[in-house]
């Protein structure tokens, strides 16, 4: 299955572009995602271990499953004051 990934800050920016499609097996999880990320985009590698997924409004962890119906965003943690 094929899943339209929507990056956001530091994510977009390594990532080099605002959306990415990315071929999952289906089944597939978002643990499945940071793995095909991790192939298709090496420059978001540093970024893979804390980078938030949501899918639709609700966060997701890696157990999370994925359709190709699914909104995907990724982002980088915030900080500051």
């Amino acid at each position: 299955m094929q899943i339209d990934v929507r990056f956001f800050a530091r994510a977009r920016d390594l990532a080099g572009a605002e959306t990415v499609a990315v071929e999952l097996p289906d089944p597939a999880t978002v643990a499945d995602l940071r793995v095909a990320l991790r192939e298709q985009c090496p420059a978001l590698e540093p970024l893979l271990p804390h980078l938030h997924v949501a899918i639709g409004t609700d966060y997701a962890d890696d157990s999370a499953p994925l359709t190709e119906a699914s909104a995907v965003t990724c982002f980088p943690p915030v900080s500051g004051g």
